[in-house]
């Protein structure tokens, strides 16, 4: 809390210590950037073993795996996304803070999308070439997954912030956010799959981009009263 003689500091700062402060925490905790990258890495390496190793057969599905693969990567990151702040009292700290609690929240969830979401967007093509996905869909791939991870991170930032009191609450997380999560994959694959083929991805890119923008309007309203519910419970 800020002490009484001490300025009010201005709306940005705050916003900025927080992604500062969560960022910092981050880098410390190391496993939690990376484990989201070994589990897509995994599992996309699991499946021509149980497909089979047929080249046409693995491009064909490559899209639809690799947003599958990158939806369950976030939904394993998202349950612990404000767990340490309210198991160390910050969370209340917020709450009481003289700032929105939803501003101060969002700094969290920008720096958890940059070093979760962001940096599996921007090493996918990578496992995409594992997949044999062809080259016209790499871009397009990572450009899709980078809208497609924020409005994944800014669900599970809801999910996350109504169960953050409540223990094992991982099942409950998961039947919250998943159903929400379906928009963004059927776009996801299917602006891939145009690309893929041919076609012109753009119309599925331009309701992804109008998702992400939707859900960075209005999701960090329903993570900071989420949050105030789960403090007050």
């Amino acid at each position: 809390m800020l002490s009484a003689d001490r300025p009010s500091l201005s709306l940005p700062t705050a916003f900025g210590r927080q992604f500062r402060r969560h960022g910092k925490a981050l880098m410390a905790s190391l496993a939690d950037v990376a484990n989201p990258l070994l589990f897509f890495f995994m599992v996309v390496t699991l499946f021509p073993l149980g497909l089979g190793p047929d080249p046409m057969q693995l491009a064909s599905m490559a899209p639809g795996i690799l947003w599958v693969v990158a939806l369950l990567a976030s939904l394993m990151v998202s349950a612990r996304m404000f767990a340490s702040d309210f198991e160390d009292g910050s969370l209340e700290q917020m709450a009481l803070a003289p700032h929105p609690l939803s501003v101060l929240a969002l700094g969290e969830v920008a720096a958890h999308w940059l070093a979760t979401g962001c940096l599996l967007a921007l090493v996918s093509p990578l496992f995409a070439m594992m997949l044999g996905l062809p080259s016209q869909g790499l871009g397009v791939l990572m450009v899709s997954l980078l809208l497609g991870s924020l409005c994944l991170t800014l669900i599970g930032a809801v999910g996350s912030a109504l169960t953050v009191s409540i223990r094992r609450g991982g099942l409950l997380l998961s039947l919250l956010i998943i159903p929400l999560n379906v928009p963004v994959l059927i776009f996801g694959t299917a602006a891939v799959t145009e690309a893929v083929m041919g076609r012109d991805p753009s119309t599925w890119l331009a309701l992804m981009g109008a998702l992400a923008a939707g859900m960075l309007a209005l999701a960090p309203l329903a993570v900071g009263a989420a949050l105030r519910i789960s403090l007050d419970s």
